[in-house]
């Protein structure tokens, strides 16, 4: 299918794990694909991957919590593949520490990365969709925005600010043709949640093989994520605006 047929998309933290799956399915699905990531290795790999297999692709390096850096990713995709209809604000870590141990460098850091990313990356993008007409926008949240868990008061914070970011955005932006939602994955199998699931089993909490089957039937897959991204960001999701998608196969539903 062509889903994204004749759309410019950007994927932030597009180099690796859901962000590098989302890429492949975006650009399968028609999509010019603007990858910006800090990664430049894994970045310029990925985009040489899509462009031999006859896609349009452009990488930007850029630490996106740094609005000069976020500033020239966007106008580099924009000369290299014209104005996005797509954003995908997905960039994003962790930090796994019991609270009072962290200190106020982990709170600013993560915040930075996981929030004012979103809202750099779309204060920069904005404007090309409205004088466009419209678009989309997916940010990545999370069930740790609503499902809270020991060690992770910083990250579960960050991702209840990008739960309310995306229905602000939504509220906001609506009547001027633009959809804003949030894809939340449960524990997915990428470099992320592998070491999420390493940071809490070695302070006692129960993430077990056994724990993540009874939560949600198996480890998530990159691709699951990819898929419900894709969804939000097509335009079989005209009417879906403001939403939190959950991609936990019912953790969240107990």
């Amino acid at each position: 299918m062509d889903r994204l047929k004749g759309k410019t998309a950007i994927i932030s933290g597009g180099a690796t794990g859901m962000g590098a799956a989302s890429a492949r399915l975006f650009a399968a699905e028609g999509a010019a694909v603007g990858v910006i990531d800090r990664n430049a290795a894994a970045g310029e790999a990925l985009v040489e991957e899509l462009r031999a297999a006859g896609h349009r692709a452009h990488f930007a390096a850029a630490d996106v919590s740094r609005k000069a850096d976020v500033d020239a990713a966007v106008a580099s995709v924009l000369e290299a593949l014209g104005p996005v209809n797509v954003l995908f604000n997905h960039a994003g870590t962790i930090v796994i520490k019991p609270f009072l141990e962290t200190d106020e460098a982990d709170w600013d850091m993560l915040f930075d990365v996981n929030v004012k990313s979103m809202y750099l990356m779309t204060r920069a993008v904005l404007p090309q969709m409205l004088a466009a007409g419209g678009g989309a926008i997916v940010c990545t949240s999370s069930i740790s925005a609503v499902y809270a868990t020991p060690n992770e008061v910083l990250y579960d914070a960050t991702k209840g600010a990008c739960h309310m970011f995306a229905r602000a955005i939504a509220v906001e932006f609506r009547d001027q043709g633009i959809r804003c939602n949030a894809v939340c994955p449960g524990f997915i199998e990428t470099p992320h949640g592998n070491r999420e699931v390493e940071g809490l089993s070695a302070l006692g909490v129960d993430v077990s093989d056994a724990a993540i089957r009874a939560a949600q039937g198996r480890m998530g897959r990159p691709e699951d994520v990819a898929r419900a991204a894709l969804y939000l960001a097509s335009d079989e999701a005209e009417f879906v605006n403001g939403v939190q998608l959950f991609v936990d196969n019912g953790f969240s539903a107990v």
